[in-house]
This record gives C-alpha cells, sequence and structure tokens, in this order.
C-alpha cells in the first residue's frame, strides 16, 4: 500500500479557497463573454436598424466629405432640401445631397446654378458649381416619391443629372447623414 499522507489542515483550506477561486474565476470570465456578445449583438442591431454607420469612398461629396470619412446616419422619414442621405443603388451605399422633393421643378443652367419650383438655391457647400454629366431636359419634374439628389463635387459627382442613377424613391433612402465621427481633426454635426 502506497504511503500517502493526510492532508494538514491548512493544506485542506488552501485547496478549498483554490478550488473556490476557480469557479469564481470560471463565473467572473463566463458572465463577461456573454455581456460582451449581448453588447456586440444590440451594437449590430442598432447600427443596422436606427444609427448605420458608413465608410466615405470617393470623391463626389467633397468638400464636405472626403474619402475614407466614417459617418453616421439616423432613419428618417422625410427628408427636405440640403439634406444629406444614403441610399441604396446596385448594392451599393451612396451619399449625396437632396436638392428637390416629390413633384418639385429642378431647372439648371449651364453655368451650374440650379431652381427649384423657380428659386435659385442657395448653396454655401459647394466651391464650384458645374452642370456635370447630365442627360436629361430641363426643367425636370421630380416624380412622386422620389427625390432628385447630387453630389457637391457637381463636375465629377453622378447622380439624378444622369438617367443611369435619376431620382431616388423613398424606399432606397436608409437615412439622413446627421454626424462625421472620423477623422477626428473634423469630426462634427452635418
Amino acid at each position: 500500500m502506497p504511503d500517502t499522507a493526510i492532508p494538514s489542515k491548512d493544506e485542506v483550506a488552501a485547496e478549498r479557497e483554490r478550488l473556490e477561486y476557480r469557479k469564481r474565476y470560471l463565473h467572473t470570465l463566463r458572465t463577461t463573454i456573454y455581456a460582451l456578445i449581448v453588447v456586440a449583438a444590440l451594437a449590430v442591431l442598432l447600427a443596422t436598424t436606427f444609427l448605420p454607420v458608413l465608410r466615405v469612398s470617393g470623391t463626389s461629396m467633397e468638400p464636405t466629405l472626403a474619402d475614407e470619412d466614417i459617418v453616421l446616419l439616423v432613419k428618417y422619414s422625410s427628408f427636405e432640401t440640403g439634406d444629406l442621405i444614403g441610399f441604396y443603388y446596385q448594392n451599393k451605399m451612396l451619399l449625396k445631397r437632396v436638392i428637390a422633393g416629390p413633384g418639385d421643378i429642378v431647372d439648371i443652367d449651364e453655368y451650374g446654378n440650379v431652381t427649384v419650383n423657380g428659386e435659385l438655391l442657395d448653396e454655401p457647400y459647394l466651391t464650384e458649381k458645374s452642370l456635370g454629366e447630365t442627360d436629361l431636359v430641363y426643367p425636370y419634374q421630380v416624380p412622386e416619391s422620389r427625390y432628385f439628389v447630387m453630389g457637391d463635387h457637381r463636375s465629377t459627382s453622378i447622380d439624378s443629372r444622369n438617367s443611369a442613377i435619376g431620382c431616388i424613391e423613398k424606399g432606397q433612402i436608409v437615412g439622413k447623414v446627421v454626424l462625421r465621427v472620423w477623422p477626428f481633426s473634423r469630426i462634427g454635426l452635418l
């Protein structure tokens, strides 16, 4: 029979404490992992349902938004002239500015001056005006339940001025761009 020593009272207490510590550690680890999973799921749900976050790709919205900026959108049900919106077009998310709403009449002259319902738009967000690439006949009436959108970099933006994109249906719109979150040097409301 092997010689096994009976552990002392202190050794038993130390082993109990070690096992209790391990039990508490595993419980804390499991609780932390569950909490992280719940927080991640809520963040994804919130981001996809209420506050989509997008990375700008391209220069069609310069100088307002630059390539690689990250912006936050908020779901809205109505949009006004001047609002920046995100919408789906051919499985891509595009960002443009609302110029006119359903039923409005848009006219753009050869110098890029935009009038909506006979009133010249005040567009302080532009650095240069341009007619851009258009195949529409002006004046143009925006169809019902659609929005006429344009990029801020008018000479390069492909937008509602071109029938390839055309006017945007309300159902395509994801939300209104409200906040730039990256880069930090340019963070702020839009």
